[in-house]
């Protein structure tokens, strides 16, 4: 019983459905520009409905309601259409049969939108559906495009065009596909609620230089003028191909330098430029460019460009060369060394490029030149005359600098040649000389008198002076007493010369003065020609008076006088 009962109460519902007023016709369509479309429809009214003188029907566009005067496109009781549609529709079904398919043709793109269908059954059954079949007039066909295109994954794109038009069964055709890498064409045929689309779809696999490529898709009917295209220009997603910078360069100290790079990719890339682990600038552009003002050797180095735009990463690197002058060398402070020492001098530099350094003592070179920004000379077993100012001489192409260091060498004392006793009118002048570092000092010594003359004895005119490393000391003895020890007619002086290092006694050797000597000579030859003269007049006088006897004693009391200034 349960049974029949849901039986019933099905009956009963499939009965009451029948007796609804209902329409069938798709919810979209569509058709190409100046072709046609034939909109299948379908139609029911309530089995108690008795049509009044036949079945009639109305189409309209736009909205369902009369009252709202809708542009008329379709009429059988009458052929009056609103204007756009005069000599286009055509109801192509039997309203008999229920059937209110509606055929539209050279229709453009005025007439797109919705379609409504009016029943006529006369008297007061006239029912206008809610259901509308919404038409797409289409100036080109449509290609199926995925969101994203990436480089080197496999690309479908579908071109599709309409086909509810039976005079006119359209053709597809892809355009541009020359230069694609193994392109494979796939024709199908859709059909859904009694509308057809013919599809085509192109696959291949793209790469980056596919990117910007043209593509077409294009619809023809065959026997008509009827051409449509459809071009797009393929957006392919790839990862940065190339980043380009400037190449390596040289720089001077102080100046400015742009540096260049610009990423190849899609979509664009943010490129970074990188200074060691620095990141100095950054911008989501095709190209990015780098200032540098007042350039130091600091800011040498590898610069490196980074691109990175989500699909991949790549960079490329550039080095910068800052050239500049040399520095001043630094070099050892000035050293005090004692003869015999050996040592190492150091001079260390920088420039670019990388400087010669040259030793020079004095203004003479000494060592080798060396092309390093470290120079070490090395002195061995230093003597006096190695002490002097030593200059590192530093040079590239952009300049020259240099740094100075004095060395000081110390040792024993040094006798001079210079040192000796010499005979003058006023007695003996005893001069010693010596070098020495530091300075000696110097006194004399008198064994025969045991008396020591230094700068606390003033009885000999002692003096003395020092000139840098070299000591003079001088005396001078008067008395015949000094000058002679034990009644002999020789003289004994000694000089002693004293630093630090060492002591050295010498004894001086006594040399006449030349101008004494030449008077010495110049006295003897005189008295001896007045000797002659005084002969000769003592053999003239023995012929004369006692007169001439006088004379010749006041020519002996004239010799006498001579020789006591002699």
């Amino acid at each position: 019983m349960k049974a029949w009962g849901l039986l019933l109460l099905v009956v009963i519902a499939i009965k009451a459905v029948s007796t609804q007023w209902n329409v069938w016709m798709p919810r979209d369509i569509s058709a190409m520009t100046n072709s046609c479309v034939v909109i299948p429809c379908s139609f029911m009214y309530p089995s108690g409905v008795r049509p009044y003188r036949g079945v009639h029907g109305i189409w309209y566009f736009g909205q369902p309601y009369p009252q709202l005067f809708p542009p008329v496109v379709y009429k059988s009781r009458t052929d009056i259409v609103h204007e756009s549609y005069k000599g286009r529709t055509k109801l192509v079904g039997d309203l008999h049969q229920k059937n209110c398919t509606l055929r539209i043709g050279n229709i453009g793109p005025e007439h797109s939108g919705r379609y409504y269908f009016r029943a006529d059954l006369g008297g007061a059954n006239i029912y206008t559906y809610p259901d509308f079949s919404e038409l797409k007039v289409l100036d080109q066909p449509n290609i199926d495009v995925p969101e994203e295109i990436v480089s080197d994954d496999s690309l479908d794109l579908t071109c599709y065009a309409p086909d509810n038009c039976p005079d006119m069964t359209p053709e597809i055709h892809w355009m541009y596909t020359d230069y694609l890498p193994d392109p494979l064409f796939t024709a199908d045929y859709l059909e859904d609620s009694n509308t057809a689309v013919i599809s085509s779809t192109l696959t291949f696999t793209p790469r980056p230089m596919h990117n910007g490529q043209l593509l077409g898709c294009r619809v023809q009917y065959p026997n008509t003028t009827f051409v449509y295209e459809h071009l797009l220009a393929l957006d392919v997603k790839y990862a940065p191909q190339t980043v380009w910078v400037n190449v390596s360069q040289e720089v001077m100290e102080g100046s400015a330098v742009m540096l260049h790079c610009e990423v190849d990719s899609n979509p664009v890339s943010r490129i970074s430029w990188h200074f060691g682990d620095e990141e100095l600038l950054s911008d989501t552009a095709s190209n990015v460019s780098l200032y540098l003002e007042e350039l130091n050797p600091s800011q040498e180095g590898i610069y490196t460009c980074v691109g990175d735009n989500g699909y991949g990463v790549m960079n490329t690197s550039m080095y910068l060369a800052v050239k500049f002058p040399p520095r001043d060398p630094w070099v050892n402070g000035s050293l005090t060394v004692v003869e015999g020492s050996s040592i190492y001098l150091h001079c260390n530099t920088q420039g670019s490029p990388v400087p010669t350094l040259t030793w020079l003592k004095d203004g003479e070179l000494v060592g080798t030149i060396t092309a390093d920004e470290l120079s070490v000379l090395e002195l061995v077993e230093l003597t006096p005359q190695g002490g002097g100012q030593y200059r590192c001489l530093a040079e590239n192409e952009h300049g020259r600098s240099s740094s100075s260091l004095n060395i000081t060498v110390e040792f024993a004392p040094i006798l001079l040649d210079e040192s000796k006793c010499t005979v003058v009118r006023e007695g003996v002048q005893c001069v010693c000389m010596a070098t020495g570092n530091p300075e000696p000092a110097i006194q004399f010594y008198l064994p025969d008198l045991n008396i020591t003359i230094n700068e606390t004895e003033n009885r000999f005119n002692y003096y003395t002076h020092t000139d840098g490393f070299t000591s003079t000391g001088m005396i001078k003895l008067r008395d015949k007493g000094e000058q002679m020890g034990n009644g002999g007619t020789g003289i004994h002086v000694h000089c002693s010369i004293t630093n630090i290092y060492g002591t050295e006694t010498v004894q001086l050797e006594l040399q006449q003065e030349k101008k004494y000597m030449m008077a010495v000579i110049v006295g003897t030859i005189g008295g001896v020609a007045v000797i002659a003269f005084i002969i000769a007049a003592v053999r003239y006088v023995g012929h004369n008076n006692k007169k001439e006897k006088r004379g010749i004693i006041s020519l002996w009391a004239l010799w006498q006088a001579y020789r006591g200034q002699s």
